[in-house]
């Protein structure tokens, strides 16, 4: 499977605004009902300003550790960047469920997304019932089109406004029944969304103030999210998957084209090139990788003929990883429009808490876009699934050395001397310089990583994904179904070739009827573990492959 080197060809077009204040929970209850509400779509930006932004010409280097490490003992300032003045993504729309809540947790805040009918808008708010702080995720929509938690049936509007309490007496005085409904303690705080690219983005701030803030700064639009739209010969397919390491090294891993070749060995195809010098079986080789100005929205990088890569702090990240990226300029095949094969990727990595994160992936490609049109999605997660596996074990245990060593000092423990690093050398000194080294979790963590679970826990696909993802969860309940059909074909066979009398039938039909029993049975245990193996558990032993 050809998959992770992307050529970009459009820069984002976004405005930054840091001066806001730093995160806070204040939660306001109006009685009247908002004027304002945040839009399902927007209008586009004008594309043509990107590409006067594209003919910038990048030329800062990093041909020597020391020019893009981070100074520690640097005398002046440097802005810093707050993590909660920041769009972070909930999820994609094709993923979210119209009928019912859902819980989601990003930079440790627990969340409930649901879709509001009334004002047909997606709502974020705190997954908690200000009664007794039960989740809302695990309620429902009644058929008033309000968030119902199911413990005592407290009823929310999309402005977090309480507008039912069954244990309130009606009876009573009007005035006491209204001032319980109307009580700032009987909110739920709103935190201010927006949709981009097919995507649900929310503002980690409640304070009514950040109410109107995609007016002012929006979130990052990403051109290749609509690059199928526009062209017509390249296929989209996403993927939405919990990761059990780190937002840090999650970015890093992404980052890093060389592992490629030998973190994935066996499972990605990479096609030889004729000029190559092979040292190993693998076939790694130099990458000349060079990252512009590290500022506080990013860097912007370029590794050789393949175009620039684009990091957008904090979550966004695509650059070249595709066909052309491992080919020689004579050897690069091209597609049946005449074009050079590409393939686009587009990484969005969220935090979710220490030692937790979210990957949401966006694949697109000029070439067998037919496949994206014909095979249902959870055909290609099954390949994405396990190219994360591979090496998902070892970035989790990475991550715990790095953590013990602290990663602050990152430049000092990690020996990075090659231009094949500059990527992850370059988020780094941005993490370093703009970020305070790591996450900024607030209050709500001490940063202290999980304890290791079990290997077939940590790489449990189940929970994970295939619960979350709409194909595949379609997908594992089809082939479930189809398991159990395969097994009573069996036993009704067996039972049929057994149970007629031999006047009735021919040898022959018995022995077809085995025959179709022994068949239907070995299909079954055959399925099952293809099952087990698909949206289970896939264990990846390095030694072997």
């Amino acid at each position: 499977m050809e998959i992770l080197k992307i050529s970009t060809c459009f820069p984002p077009l976004f405005h930054f605004n840091f001066n806001t204040p730093k995160f806070s929970r204040i939660i306001l209850c109006e009685k009247k009902k908002d004027n304002f509400s945040f839009p399902q779509n927007h209008q586009q930006p004008n594309k043509s300003r990107f590409n006067n932004l594209f003919t910038t010409n990048i030329s800062i280097s990093t041909n020597d550790e020391q020019k893009i490490t981070t100074k520690n003992n640097e005398n002046q300032e440097e802005e810093k960047f707050d993590w909660y003045a920041q769009w972070y993504p909930i999820m994609l729309l094709s993923e979210l469920n119209k009928r019912r809540p859902q819980g989601i947790k990003v930079m440790g805040i627990d969340l409930v997304v649901w879709w509001d009918r009334n004002l047909e808008e997606w709502k974020v708010m705190d997954d908690a019932c200000p009664h007794r702080l039960a989740p809302l995720s695990q309620g429902r929509i009644d058929q008033w089109g309000r968030l119902q938690c199911v413990y005592h049936g407290w009823c929310f509007n999309g402005s977090g406004d309480c507008k039912f309490i069954p244990q309130a007496p009606r009876d009573g005085p009007p005035y006491h029944f209204l001032q319980v409904h109307t009580s700032k303690r009987a909110c739920v705080a709103v935190y201010p969304s927006f949709v981009q690219n097919d995507i649900l983005w929310f503002w980690p701030n409640n304070d009514p103030s950040y109410k109107d803030i995609h007016l002012s700064k929006m979130p990052p639009y990403i051109p290749l999210l609509d690059l199928n739209n526009a062209n017509s010969s390249y296929g989209k397919t996403t993927l939405v998957r919990e990761i059990p390491y780190g937002y840090e090294l999650l970015i890093e891993n992404l980052m890093d084209p060389s592992h490629v070749n030998y973190a994935h060995h066996g499972i990605m195809k990479i096609p030889p090139s004729p000029k190559r010098v092979k040292a190993d079986r693998e076939g790694g080789k130099p990458l000349d990788i060079s990252v512009a100005k590290v500022d506080l929205n990013g860097f912007i990088a370029n590794q050789g003929p393949d175009g620039e890569h684009k990091f957008i702090a904090p979550c966004v990240y695509y650059g070249p990883f595709g066909v052309g990226s491992y080919l020689d300029n004579e050897s690069k095949e091209q597609s049946s429009s005449g074009e050079i094969n590409k393939v686009f990727l587009v990484f969005i990595c969220v935090p979710v808490s220490p030692g937790k994160s979210r990957l949401l992936m966006t694949s697109l490609r000029n070439f067998a876009a037919w496949e994206y049109k014909v095979f249902p999605p959870w055909k290609f997660h099954l390949d994405n699934n396990l190219i994360i596996d591979s090496d998902l074990y070892l970035l989790h245990l990475q991550e715990y050395k790095l953590k013990e060593k602290h990663p602050y000092n990152w430049q000092k423990i990690c020996y990075v001397p090659t231009k094949a690093d500059a990527l992850v050398i370059g988020f780094r000194r941005w993490l370093n310089k703009y970020g305070g080294g790591q996450v900024d979790w607030a209050t709500k963590f001490t940063g202290d990583l999980p304890p290791t679970p079990a290997r077939e826990q940590l790489l449990d696909r189940y929970w994970t994904h295939t619960v979350q993802c709409s194909s595949c969860s379609k997908a594992y309940k089809g082939l479930n179904a189809l398991e159990i059909i395969l097994q009573v074909m069996s036993v009704a066979s067996i039972g049929i070739a057994a149970a007629v009398k031999e006047n009735v039938i021919s040898i022959s039909a018995r022995f077809s009827l085995v025959f179709m029993a022994l068949l239907s049975f070995m299909a079954s245990r055959w399925l099952s573990k293809f099952i087990y193996k698909s949206f289970h558990f896939h264990d990846y032993d390095h030694a072997f492959i």
